[in-house]
Formats: structure tokens, C-alpha cells, sequence
């Protein structure tokens, strides 16, 4: 294992170092706050796969793509002037400013200072022949994040502005169709107004969408959808990226409410969806609706990335471990595994075994046969539009601060934090190269001597955790927990923590085997003869061939894995890139081919075969874009 050195470097911020603001009264208290955008931003790895991102689609989509190109409603003109403008803004905005890209942020204020320059004089926001409520509860998203980065004063105003006009037109005008069940996304930034303002009529509109909105609370303790969803059953609270939004409703809304069983009702959200569509990159499935779990089945872009941003909310408003955990899964294995590594490329649906892609028409629910390209805008371009906000939104959630000032470790990957403690300034600086490696390392720097606690999340699969400081051992380091650490920290203290990442074989779809270490799910590493078919502009589509052999049932013994590794490279969610690789051993099953155009869902283990057995490379799943990950057991 590579040793991992404390380093105390500043973080290079362009902002001062700014603190959370809390729920103020009659909101019940969140465990937890988002720190402002810009308090932490990404260092090492993870800085240079934003960096990547902006080189491909996120910097460029709005230079050649007409949905988001200068003849945008959001900008003035007579194009697209739905969700599209607002869902590029929501991932845009965060990038610019976490790389202080100065072109990115010239983008970002272009776009923006036209909704701030053009607000109508009954407080209407957007483009006139918009009359859904919808894009405007993204374009709000997006103006909370642009007030942290900037300061800019006229933010607020319009907002509260535009909430009193909402709140006088809606018993006239109410939701309809994709603002009914997507009420929630627009209360989080209503909260966010709350607690800049203390206006009442922020939270009157709250409970109006809470009264107009669809009930997802009740739509899960009386769940309907045990398996893949029927063409003719599929409606909009079977829509997958509708679920992964109320993953975050009734704990959004329990802040609000005060009530108990509001917080409580997220973890049977979150037992529902594992139960009956969880798939083992901690996603759940669903092409475009309800799909189950078979591992041949697909999950749409624009739900991992809505899913990662309902999971930063609830873990602020629950401070469960469990949460970090699960976007750690999400963020570290679907999110990469649908891009192509530099980012030119995504998918609209992945599949935990995918070993082709290409135009076919696969057993999806209702999406087309397109659906698996890595191209453009496969399928539909929302998520060519909405993609952009995964990794900024969940390198801005890192970190957060607790309730009674301190702050948590919520999740881990190389960083820089620049925020205000108790009145005093505080910069932590993290490094590490996790998920792939095991050592991570905190230097805390105040600006003068300072007592709080410092919480930080040991996952649930790290039973051998060990946390130091300043060398000397902590005890009581649970496994699923966050580990307090309260003291008087001063500049220079050190935190090195070691999270032991033993190979784990767990069970999949059919009785089959999935394969983790760590954060990581691992697939098999499947040639790929990559193929372009299409081109727009300076992207493609590309269509994707196995060039080697995928049917493999796994031999599944956890402890026979070998465990290898390489320096980090610049793609390291690449077949070829991949720091870390797991060889285990398996044969061939001769009767397991395709179907559908995908895999066949694996076979009932365990599974014979007279075949040799071979050596197989397993890479993280994020890496492999043709891939095995759900394997038939190997009878021995």
C-alpha cells in the first residue's frame, strides 16, 4: 500500500472563508448543514475528474447543442425554454466555481444574470411561454448555489419575490404532472430562503406544494411495484428519476413538519427500493420506470445524479453514517460507469451487466433502442442536460458542518475546506487517494486555538477501522458510525485514518456473486472495441463490442482474491486507467449467451462447468464500461 504523508496545505480559495446558516425557528434543526459553495473544493484525483468534465461535455454542451446553445429561453431567445437551461445551469454553476475556471464562470454568469435581470413585475422568473411550475423549482436550485458562490445581493430578493407571486398564483394555477411529484426539490431551496429572510410567506408556499404534491411518504409505506413495472402500468410515480427525487421528500419535508415519522419514513424509503429495484452500485433500477433487480436491466443518468443530491440533503437532516455510505456507492461506481472516461460520452440507461452497446431494443421498461449508446444525447438529451451537477454537487457535500458548530466527514476523497468555526477561521486539508486506497489524512488549521468536535463517518464495511491524532490511537472506533473527536485543535494537528478494505463477496440477483473492496463494486474487465456511429459537432455516439469473453461463472471465495495496484493515472475510471484491480478465478458457462440484445440474466447458482478454469481481472465497476458485475457462483 502506498503510504499517504499529513500534508498542511492552504486551500485556494478565491472567497473568505464563510459559515453555514442554520434552520432558524419554527424549522426543527437539520444534524448537520451544507457548508457554502466554494467552502470545500476538491483537491487531487477528484479536482482533475472535475477538470476532465470541463474539458468535455459540462464546458463545451452549450457551444454546439442547440437545447442550451444562445438561442435559449433561459437566455432571452425562442428555443428550449423548459427544464433543459436550468438543469445545465444546476451542474454548471457548482463546476465553475469549485475551479474557479474563470470561462466557466463567465458562462455561468451569462446565463444567470438574465433570470436576475429579467424577473417579471408580478415576480414571474423565466421565459414567458413557460407555464410550468417544474423548471423553475430547478432554476431556484440553481440560484442558491450561485448566491454562496458570489454574494450577489439581488438573489434574495427575487427569490422572495418570485415565492409571494408563486404563493398568490397557485390555488389558481396548481402543479401538474412532473412539479406534482417533484414538489421537494423546490422546498430545499425554499428553506434556503427561510433562512435568509425569516418571511413567512416562504413557508406558506412550503406547505402549499406540500398540499398539492404528490404523497411520497405513503406511496412507500404502501408499496405497489415489487417488479418490473408493464409498459401499459407506467405512470409518473413509477418514473425512475421521480423516485430517486423523493428519496430526499419526507425528510425535507420534516424540517418543516417537526414530525418524527417524517425523518423515520426515509430509511423504509431506502429498505423499499433495495428490497424490490436496488442494484449493487447502490442505485436503484429502473428503464424508465420500475425495472426490478436483474442486473440486465437498466438505470437512467439523470436519476444517479438526482439520487446523489437527495442523499446530501437527507444525510444534513439525519447525520446518518449509513447515507455516506451509500453516496460513497453511488457516486464512486454508477455515476463513472455511464460516462466514457473523458467525459465526451454518457448513457442514458447503464446495466450492472452490460456487454454490448449498441442500438437494439433491449427488455427495457419504456426507454428505446438507443438507450445504451455512450453518445450525446442517447435516447433523450435531459440528461445531457442534467448530468453536469453529480461530481461538483457531491465534492461541495464532503464536508459539513454540525449543528453545534464543529464539522463532519460526511464523505471522503482528496480535498480543501475554508470555513468559519465558533467566529474563527478553520482550513482542513485532506489527502488521500480513496476510494482506491485505504489511508486518508487530515491537517487541521485554525487560525487560533479552538475547541470543537470533529465527526468523522467510518463505513459500515470497515470493521478494523483505526483513527490517530497526532499519532496517538483514538478508542471506540465503530464501524457505521461517526467518530467523535473533541478538543482543542490547534495549527498544525494531524488526523491519519486507515479504513482496512478486505475483498467482499455478497449476494446478488439469482443467488449470484457481487464483489466489493471498500467503496468499490468490481466487474469483470471485458475487452472493448469501441466504434463510432455517429458525430455531432466536435461529439460522437459510439457503440461499444465485447473483444473478449464475459461468461464467466466466479469462483467466490472473498479470501482467494489478489489484490493489485498502480500509480494513479489521469483516467482512473478507465479500463486501462484503473489504479486497482482484483484477479480471481472462474470457467466458462457454455449455456450462458445473449438475450434481448444484453446478457441473459445470470443463471441460478451455484453453476457447474467442465471448462479450465482462467484468471479473471476485476476492475472497479466505474472503470469497466463493458462489464460483469453480478456473476453466477462457481460450483465447486
Amino acid at each position: 500500500m502506498k503510504p499517504i504523508i499529513a500534508l498542511l496545505i492552504p486551500a485556494a480559495l478565491g472567497l473568505a472563508a464563510s459559515a453555514p446558516v442554520v434552520n432558524r425557528a419554527p424549522l426543527a434543526p437539520n444534524a448537520m448543514y451544507s457548508l457554502p459553495l466554494g467552502s470545500v473544493k476538491p483537491s487531487g484525483w477528484l479536482r482533475k475528474q472535475l477538470q476532465i468534465q470541463a474539458d468535455g461535455l459540462s464546458g463545451k454542451l452549450d457551444e454546439f447543442w442547440p437545447s442550451v446553445g444562445p438561442d435559449s429561453g433561459w437566455l432571452g431567445g425562442t428555443g428550449e425554454s423548459w427544464e433543459r437551461g436550468p438543469y445545465y445551469m444546476d451542474g454548471l454553476v457548482p463546476l465553475a466555481f469549485l475551479l474557479d475556471d474563470p470561462v466557466l464562470i463567465a458562462k455561468a454568469h451569462k446565463w444567470v444574470r438574465w433570470t436576475l435581470e429579467n424577473q417579471r413585475a408580478d415576480g414571474g422568473i423565466g421565459p414567458a411561454k413557460n407555464a410550468d411550475w417544474w423548471p423553475n423549482m430547478v432554476m431556484l436550485k440553481v440560484l442558491t448555489q450561485y448566491q454562496e458562490a458570489t454574494g450577489d445581493a439581488r438573489v434574495v430578493p427575487l427569490m422572495l419575490k418570485y415565492a409571494k407571486y408563486q404563493l398568490a398564483s397557485m390555488k389558481a394555477v396548481p402543479l401538474k404532472e412532473w412539479a406534482i411529484y417533484r414538489w421537494a426539490d423546490e422546498v430545499v431551496a425554499l428553506l434556503w430562503l427561510y433562512n435568509r429572510t425569516g418571511d413567512a410567506d416562504v413557508i406558506e408556499l412550503a406547505r402549499l406544494l406540500h398540499e398539492q404534491g404528490y404523497d411520497w411518504k405513503g406511496h412507500y409505506a404502501n408499496f405497489q411495484y415489487p417488479g418490473k413495472v408493464a409498459k401499459k402500468d407506467a405512470v409518473l410515480k413509477t418514473h425512475v428519476v421521480n423516485n430517486a427525487m423523493a428519496l430526499k421528500t419526507p425528510g425535507v419535508w420534516s424540517v418543516i413538519s417537526g414530525e418524527r415519522g417524517d425523518r423515520e419514513a426515509i430509511r423504509q424509503i431506502y429498505d423499499v427500493m433495495d428490497r424490490y429495484h436496488g442494484m449493487p452500485t447502490g442505485i436503484h433500477g429502473g428503464d424508465e420506470h420500475y425495472a426490478g433487480r436483474s442486473p440486465v436491466q437498466g438505470t437512467e443518468l439523470c436519476a444517479v445524479v438526482e439520487a446523489m443530491f437527495s442523499i446530501e440533503n437527507v444525510t444534513a437532516i439525519l447525520g446518518d453514517a449509513a447515507l455516506g455510505d451509500r453516496l460513497e456507492k453511488i457516486a464512486y461506481n454508477a455515476l463513472p460507469g455511464t460516462f466514457s472516461a473523458d467525459m465526451w460520452a454518457h448513457q442514458y440507461d447503464q446495466q450492472p451487466n452490460q456487454v454490448l452497446v449498441n442500438v437494439d431494443r433491449r427488455s427495457w421498461t419504456t426507454n428505446g433502442p438507443q438507450s445504451n449508446l455512450y453518445g450525446l444525447e442517447p435516447n433523450f438529451g435531459c440528461c445531457t442536460a442534467n448530468f453536469h451537477q453529480g461530481w461538483p454537487k457531491f465534492a461541495a457535500s464532503l464536508w459539513m458542518a454540525m449543528s453545534e458548530g464543529g464539522l463532519a466527514a460526511v464523505a471522503y476523497s482528496p480535498s480543501e475546506v475554508d470555513t468559519t468555526v465558533k467566529g474563527v477561521r478553520v482550513r482542513v486539508s485532506e489527502r488521500t487517494e480513496y476510494p482506491f486506497d485505504e489511508a486518508i489524512s487530515i491537517a487541521v488549521q485554525p487560525d487560533k486555538a479552538i475547541a470543537f468536535p470533529l465527526l468523522l463517518r467510518v463505513p459500515e464495511w470497515a470493521g478494523q477501522a483505526s483513527i490517530r491524532v497526532n499519532g496517538k490511537a483514538e478508542r471506540d472506533v465503530r464501524a457505521g458510525s461517526f467518530h467523535r473527536i473533541e478538543r482543542l485543535w490547534k495549527a498544525g494537528d494531524r488526523v491519519e485514518l486507515r479504513f482496512p478494505m478486505q475483498v467482499r463477496v455478497v449476494d446478488g440477483y439469482n443467488g449470484g456473486a457481487v464483489v466489493e473492496r471498500g467503496p468499490l463494486v468490481y466487474s469483470l474487465k471485458v475487452g472493448e472495441d469501441w466504434r463510432k456511429i455517429a458525430e455531432h459537432g466536435p461529439a460522437a455516439d459510439w457503440e461499444v463490442r465485447p473483444a473478449s469473453a464475459w461468461n464467466y461463472a466466479l469462483a467466490a471465495d472473498a479470501k482467494a482474491f489478489e489484490f493489485v495496484s498502480k500509480p494513479m493515472g489521469k483516467h482512473p475510471f478507465s479500463p486501462d486507467g484503473a489504479p486497482v484491480a482484483l484477479i480471481g478465478k472462474g470457467r466458462k458457462l457454455a449455456g450462458w449467451g445473449m438475450e434481448n440484445g444484453s446478457a441473459a440474466p445470470p443463471p441460478s447458482s451455484p453453476a457447474e462447468s467442465a471448462a479450465p478454469l482462467e484468471r479473471l481481472t476485476l476492475i472497479p465497476y466505474g472503470a469497466a464500461k463493458l462489464r460483469i458485475t453480478v456473476f453466477p457462483r462457481l460450483k465447486e
